[in-house]
């Protein structure tokens, strides 16, 4: 669940086109006109940046990655979901412009800094997207803070506990490395076929495009609060106790995964979907790790669920496009 390292000399590609399902959002940005403007508000330990962008419709709060700021969301899936919702990205503690939590970092108190930095930017109810280690952080807040969490949406994740699946050793090693380039990421995140790496690539340009243009902040993640991240995945893998309050959830709920994800394996997500009451699940075939980067069909079936679109008894069917 390592941060994607933004590289302003990646040449654009074309990726394969995905096959749709279901409406897009009503009336999306272009992703070259996707801009943040950041803002910070002071909570218990510090101050949170955080951005917004949209219609002004629906909230949906999104939770990025292990050491990713608001930096490394991709402008397209930012630019369909602010077509019809009021999008609202943050810097966790120690990214970005928000400065770190004191002691030891956990995915609760990651999880409490959400909540309090919502309630003093007046958002009492919201719908909130996880990819990734995002997924872990928007648990603990369905948890802990029912009455917050509208829809859920869990991207790429795992419940925790000693019977989550990890992928292969030299994934695991190449995930928790800060240091990893260009390379590693495309081939951890995205299948190794040719339609998949042009989407990854596709998606790079994106988002070092609006970091070079200005459109989006500078891309800060401090070491230390990289390496904390990682750390606090150990407690999270080494217990059941988030795996048995899922229960507990009463959110409507989407889980969502690539079913070629090396990174986060789709049996995890399986686990996930079984785990919390009425929850559905959706694999899309021919999608990595970053299936959200790389089709951008999966962005406007989110939409759909998030704006309850789908019929009685209908799912969401998605597929990337590129063999799987």
């Amino acid at each position: 669940m390592r941060r994607v390292a933004v590289l302003a000399s990646i040449v654009a590609v074309t990726a394969c086109a995905p096959t749709a399902a279901g409406p897009a959002p009503a009336t999306p940005i272009p992703a070259e006109r996707v801009a943040l403007d950041p803002r910070t508000t002071r909570v218990a330990d510090g101050v949170v940046a955080w951005a917004e962008i949209g219609s002004g419709g629906d909230p949906v709060v999104l939770l990025n990655g292990t050491g990713s700021p608001m930096a490394e969301w991709d402008p397209a899936l930012l630019g369909l979901l602010a077509g019809s919702r009021r999008v609202i990205v943050m810097d966790y503690p120690g990214l970005g412009a928000s400065t770190p939590l004191s002691g030891r970092l956990t995915f609760e108190r990651l999880a409490d800094t959400v909540a309090t930095w919502l309630s003093r930017i007046g958002v009492t109810r919201a719908d909130v997207l996880g990819w990734s280690m995002g997924t872990f952080v928007a648990q603990r807040l369905a948890v802990t803070h029912p009455d917050l969490v509208d829809r859920l949406v869990l991207v790429g994740g795992n419940p925790g506990g000693r019977a989550t699946k990890l992928g292969p050793r030299w994934v695991q090693r190449a995930d928790s490395d800060p240091t990893a380039g260009l390379r590693t990421y495309l081939v951890t995140n995205y299948p190794r076929n040719r339609c998949a790496q042009a989407a990854g690539r596709a998606f790079l340009h994106r988002q070092a495009a609006a970091v070079d243009s200005g459109r989006y902040p500078p891309d800060r993640v401090p070491a230390r609060t990289y390496d904390a991240m990682v750390a606090a995945e150990d407690p999270w893998l080494r217990s059941d106790r988030n795996l048995r309050q899922l229960g507990g959830i009463t959110a409507p709920t989407l889980v969502l995964v690539g079913g070629d994800d090396v990174i986060t394996p789709p049996a995890n997500s399986r686990r996930l979907a079984a785990a919390i009451p009425g929850a559905g699940l959706t694999t899309v075939r021919g999608a990595g790790h970053s299936v959200l980067f790389q089709s951008p069909v999966a962005a406007a079936g989110i939409d759909s669920f998030l704006s309850d679109r789908l019929g009685p008894g209908e799912r969401i069917r998605l597929d990337s496009g590129c063999p799987g």
